[in-house]
C-alpha cells in the first residue's frame, strides 16, 4: 500500500506543486524502474529511468547542465554537457557496481529504439548514468544488476505519478540513518507572464541522524534512535528537468542549486558523499547538431529573471528528498547482518508540524 506523501502527513512545503508533485509535471518526461528484491540472495537494488523527450521518433538533444557539489561518485557523461551543453537519450541512475552494466543496457536501448538513425547517420552513444552505494542493504559485490534491467526499466518509463522509496536505483539507499531512497518533486512558477514547471527526482542515500532538518525543525535530534552509522557512506543524485528555455549556462547554474536544495535537509556534503547534480531542459527541441544547419536559432529566458525557477528548484530539491523519507519501510541489512534500517516515523514528523506537537525554532 502506497504511503501517504509528505505533503498529505501535513508538512507545509513552500510553492506550488504541479498535478502530480512529481517529474513527469513536466511534459515529455517519462520514469520508469527496475527493482529487484530477493532477501534470500542479499538482492535490494534496480535502476531508474529517467526519459526526457519519451514520445520522439529519433535521437534529439536535451540541453543540459551539471554541478557537482562532492564528486565521490559517478555521472557518466558530464565532460560533454559541460562541452557541448547537452545530452542525447535517457537518465539512469543505478548502484556504484552496475554503472557499467547499465551504460550498456543504456546503449543497447537506443541501438533498438533508434535504429534507422543510427544505421543511417555517423552517430554515437554517451550515456548519462549515475550511481549511489547501496553496499549496506544489498550484496552489491554480486553484481545482480544486468544491461537487461537498464532496458527493462527504461522500457517501463511512463508518464503519471512516480513511485518513490524503494523502487529502481532507490531501492537499496539509506538517507540520514533512515531508510531513503526515490523521491520526487516539482513547482510551477511564473516568469514574465509565462508559466513553466520544474521537476526534481533524487536517489537519496545521504547524511548522518543527528544533521537531518525538516522545514526548519531538527528532526534528527528529535528522532536519535538507532543511528546506524558514526560516518557518512552514502550519497544523492538529484535530476532537475524544466520546460523553461534555458541557455546550458543557465541550467548549469540551476543544477547548483540543487546543493541548497539538499542543505536544507541538514547534509553539509560530506566528504564520502557524491552529491552531483544534472539539470535539463526539454525546451527548443532541436535537431541533432551534426544534421542541422549552419545558424542556429534558440530561445532562451534572460538570466536576469531566473531567481523564481532558483527558488523552485531548491524547493522540489528539498520535498523531494522528504518524500524519498516518508515513503521508506523497514528493511533488515546486510552489513553488518542482524541491524534494520528503520523507517522514519511519519506520525511522529507529522506531530512536529501540528498546532500541539510544534517544537520552537
Amino acid at each position: 500500500m502506497t504511503k501517504p506523501r509528505a505533503r498529505a502527513l501535513g508538512l507545509p512545503f513552500p510553492g506550488t506543486p504541479g498535478p502530480l508533485n512529481a517529474i513527469t509535471d513536466v511534459a515529455g518526461v517519462h520514469v520508469g524502474f527496475a527493482t529487484l528484491t530477493d532477501p534470500a540472495r542479499d538482492m535490494r537494488t534496480g535502476v531508474t529511468a529517467i526519459l526526457p523527450r519519451a514520445d520522439a521518433d529519433q535521437p534529439m538533444p536535451v540541453w543540459a547542465g551539471q554541478y557537482s557539489l562532492n564528486g565521490n561518485g559517478e555521472m557518466t557523461g558530464t565532460h560533454w554537457i559541460h562541452d557541448g551543453g547537452y545530452f542525447v537519450g535517457p537518465v539512469c541512475i543505478t548502484n556504484t557496481h552496475a554503472v557499467g552494466a547499465v551504460h550498456d543496457g543504456v546503449t543497447r536501448w537506443m541501438l533498438g529504439r533508434y535504429a534507422d538513425f543510427y544505421r543511417d547517420n555517423h552517430a554515437w552513444i554517451m550515456p548519462v548514468v549515475a550511481e549511489t552505494y547501496d553496499g549496506v542493504l544489498n550484496d552489491i559485490t554480486a553484481m545482480h544488476v544486468t544491461a537487461q534491467h537498464a532496458i527493462d526499466a527504461l522500457d517501463a518509463a511512463a508518464p503519471g505519478p512516480v513511485a518513490e522509496g524503494s523502487v529502481g536505483g532507490g531501492n537499496g539507499m539509506i538517507a540520514y540513518d533512515f531508510k531513503g531512497g526515490t523521491g520526487t518533486s516539482s513547482r510551477v512558477v511564473d516568469i514574465g507572464g509565462e508559466t513553466f514547471t520544474i521537476g526534481a527526482l533524487v536517489q537519496a542515500n545521504h547524511g548522518r541522524r543527528p544533521w537531518l532538518s525538516v522545514l526548519g525543525q531538527p528532526v534528527g535530534q528529535l528522532m536519535p534512535d538507532e543511528q546506524l552509522f558514526e560516518t557518512e557512506f552514502g550519497s544523492i543524485i538529484v535530476v532537475l528537468g524544466t520546460d523553461a528555455p534555458l541557455s546550458p549556462v543557465s541550467l548549469r547554474h540551476l543544477a547548483r542549486r540543487a546543493a541548497i536544495g539538499i542543505g536544507r535537509g541538514g547534509t553539509p556534503g560530506g566528504n564520502s558523499s557524491g552529491d552531483i547534480f544534472l539539470a535539463f531542459s526539454v525546451a527548443d527541441p532541436q535537431p541533432m547538431p551534426q544534421l542541422a544547419g549552419v545558424v542556429r536559432t534558440r530561445r532562451e529566458l534572460n538570466p536576469e529573471h531566473l531567481d523564481p525557477l532558483y527558488l523552485a528548484a531548491v524547493a522540489a530539491v528539498e520535498e523531494a528528498v522528504v518524500n524519498a523519507l516518508v515513503a521508506g519501510e523497514d528493511v533488515p541489512m546486510v552489513k553488518p547482518r542482524g541491524q534494520v534500517c528503520r523507517a522514519i516515523d511519519t506520525a511522529a514528523l507529522a506531530a512536529l508540524f501540528s498546532g500541539s506537537g510544534r517544537q520552537p525554532l
